[in-house]
């Protein structure tokens, strides 16, 4: 495959991408926040000049959902300017642009799984700036993929299944919200999605558009919740109550839609590539972050 550029590197999704490209032996240049500023438009054209990637892999986002409502500028600021600035880049070197976004473009009220083509209406600001973005990718260049990903966890960085993980040793009682629904995807599955779409379009054969890449199955967040803690107690023995509650029961500052349930039907038509059942991925997931404490314990 021609050389890849990630940006976004240190992030969850970022790391699962870098790692499964150098299994493959992919050439693949990644680049986190320290690195580079891609909303700084000096920066992202330095690196298409230097590295001269035939396709860009943008995993780097503001990701903070509820402090992006008092950060507006800091959200849009990476969220749809900086997208609207590689995009504009690729177009002038010629590479293909993969880019990362989310379940939030949608208000939730849609009683079954989103397609591509449901009409967008963010809830709060995280969302805005990440519909903005994807517009500007949009506008900025023809040879592009948008992949909507929703409820992303995995091994690598901070994620809903470590924080559960985390409370279940330190308290019995767990409460979580029951009434908004989901798929959850992991991180490893994201990065074989960013992979197939890159390199059908090194490949010249990736139809350009948005897609939806989520894990195969929805839940809630109880559920989701429910399947980590069981799966933990396998290694520790520990299994505390998991209680449902509402989300009214459980306010914060930004609206999360009801219904995130994302279908991908269509990614996996176009480039030959699904999720795992997100609990078969809860399972893996959370062996490989206990079987190190276990073997510690043991030892």
């Amino acid at each position: 495959m021609s050389r890849l550029l990630l940006l976004g590197a240190g992030g969850q999704v970022g790391r699962e991408t870098l790692a499964l490209a150098e299994a493959r032996g992919v050439d693949l240049v990644a680049l986190d926040h320290a690195r580079i500023d891609i909303a700084d438009a000096g920066a992202v054209e330095r690196a298409l000049v230097v590295h001269q990637p035939a396709v860009v892999i943008n995993a780097a986002a503001y990701t903070a959902v509820d402090r992006a409502e008092s950060e507006r500028e800091a959200a849009f600021r990476v969220n749809a300017a900086a997208p609207a600035l590689i995009a504009a880049a690729c177009a002038r070197h010629g590479a293909a642009l993969v880019h990362m976004s989310t379940d939030y473009v949608f208000d939730g009220t849609k009683p079954t799984a989103y397609v591509e083509t449901d009409p967008v209406a963010p809830l709060g600001v995280y969302g805005a700036s990440k519909e903005a973005g994807e517009r500007a990718v949009r506008e900025g260049l023809e040879r592009h993929a948008i992949l909507r990903t929703s409820w992303v966890f995995g091994a690598q960085g901070a994620n809903f299944l470590k924080t559960m993980l985390r409370l279940a040793r330190e308290r019995e009682r767990l409460t979580v919200v029951a009434d908004q629904r989901g798929c959850p995807t992991a991180s490893r599955d994201i990065a074989e999605a960013l992979l197939a779409a890159a390199a059908a379009f090194a490949a010249g054969t990736a139809v350009p558009g948005t897609y939806h890449f989520a894990g195969s199955g929805a839940t809630t967040w109880h559920g989701f919740a429910t399947a980590i803690v069981a799966r933990a107690a396998q290694h520790t023995g520990r299994r505390p109550e998991v209680a449902a509650i509402t989300t009214a029961e459980y306010p914060t500052p930004a609206r999360r839609p009801v219904n995130s349930e994302l279908s991908s039907d269509l990614f996996a038509a176009r480039f030959g590539v699904r999720a795992a059942p997100w609990q078969q991925r809860v399972v893996e997931v959370v062996d490989e972050l206990m079987v190190p404490v276990a073997s510690v314990r043991a030892s």
